[in-house]
């Protein structure tokens, strides 16, 4: 098998976090039979650098070619007053490659359990969340928008708008995930209230029908924030809009303790269907350590095991990957964000090749 990668290392610690995240690749692959070819391109902050666009078309049309993509991070008060900011690069690619639904996994890592915000009783029982998050949809895309004077005074408006068939596709994609794993689906919305949510409700019941074998729970959004710090065990997948899957996925981070531990992957379809798939961590561009090797590349590694499960169907690799993660975290290793769980401290370089060489032990 061979599959070809666009690479968009970004800003910040993008390109540092990135080149980790390629060298477990190329060992899964020699590990596993598969090869890898890849080319890099531009985006966020670096591509307004070089040629003052964001998402130059040069970009899209490689991402558009690709088997899959995978992102650094884009960012930075450097562009904070560009005419273009860097982050209108991934909302654009977004739009291009029709990635509709992102998976965001939270897990609290037995040897990192002490990093998270809650108290200790509440994730003894072990915690593994995903959060499916409709993304292209909602008061971020919503028409019209805009800003204007009445009466004097200024207002400003977005909408929040779904239709049918954007709900039924995200919901698909949540039943789907749901079924590989704990079979229980939480869909999060503000029925009592929006009448977007009460149509998001009805198509995801409907929904429901083709995947009768999966338990379907629904929960209003703010007693779903609550329930994730009070009890975030009783969550196998939760699916929700854009601007609540927004909140909830960065609250779950809060509860596995560190953003350098968090991959994603947002895709145009359920896996399999042919589409492109991009992958990036959680977390942001850092870049008051950018280029120091304190960044943690586990959750762009992490984020390749998802690569290697979704869009390649590599289920056996993508195991390893992430049981190369956590051998390594069993033996000690950290990185400064996950220093205060003890263990040893090492940079992002030295991390990246510990789990390297962990996957390459673990046969």
């Amino acid at each position: 098998m061979n599959k070809h990668i666009v690479i968009l290392p970004g800003d910040g610690i993008g390109p540092e976090v990135v080149a980790q995240g390629l060298k477990v690749l190329e060992a899964a692959g020699r590990r596993f039979g598969a090869s890898f070819s890849t080319e890099s391109a531009l985006m966020g902050g670096a591509a307004i650098d070089a040629c003052g666009d964001p998402l130059p078309e040069a970009t899209v049309a490689a991402c558009k070619k690709a088997d899959a993509v995978l992102l650094g991070a884009v960012g930075g008060p450097k562009w904070d007053n560009a005419p273009r900011r860097p982050e209108a690069g991934l909302l654009g690619i977004r739009k291009e490659l029709g990635l509709f639904a992102n998976l965001r996994p939270a897990t609290v890592h037995p040897e990192l359990a002490s990093l998270s915000a809650l108290r200790p009783e509440a994730v003894e029982r072990g915690v593994d969340i995903l959060v499916v998050r409709e993304l292209t949809g909602d008061v971020y895309f919503g028409e019209p928008f805009g800003e204007d004077v009445r009466g004097g005074v200024r207002h400003a408006y977005n909408n929040m708008i779904y239709n049918e068939n954007e709900v039924r596709r995200i919901a698909r994609v949540a039943f789907a995930a749901a079924r590989t794993r704990g079979k229980k689906l939480c869909s999060v919305d503000k029925a009592n209230v929006l009448v977007v949510s009460r149509l998001w409700r009805s198509v995801v019941e409907e929904a429901h029908k083709e995947f009768p074998d999966v338990a379907l729970s629904h929960m209003y959004v703010d007693n779903c924030a609550m329930q994730l710090i009070i009890n975030p065990a009783q969550f196998d997948v939760i699916v929700t809009g854009n601007i609540f899957g927004d909140i909830l996925s960065d609250e779950a981070a809060a509860v596995a303790g560190s953003l350098g531990m968090l991959p994603s992957a947002s895709l145009s379809g359920t896996a399999g269907d042919g589409g492109v798939g991009l992958y990036e961590p959680v977390h942001g561009s850092a870049p008051d350590i950018a280029g120091q090797d304190k960044a943690n590349p586990m959750a762009t590694i992490l984020s390749v095991a998802m690569m290697l499960r979704l869009s390649f169907g590599m289920h056996d690799a993508a195991l390893a990957v992430e049981s190369a993660v956590r051998d390594t975290l069993r033996d000690g290793w950290r990185t400064g964000d996950i220093a205060g769980a003890g263990g040893r401290a090492v940079g992002c370089e030295r991390m990246g090749q510990l789990i390297t060489d962990r996957l390459l032990q673990s046969r």
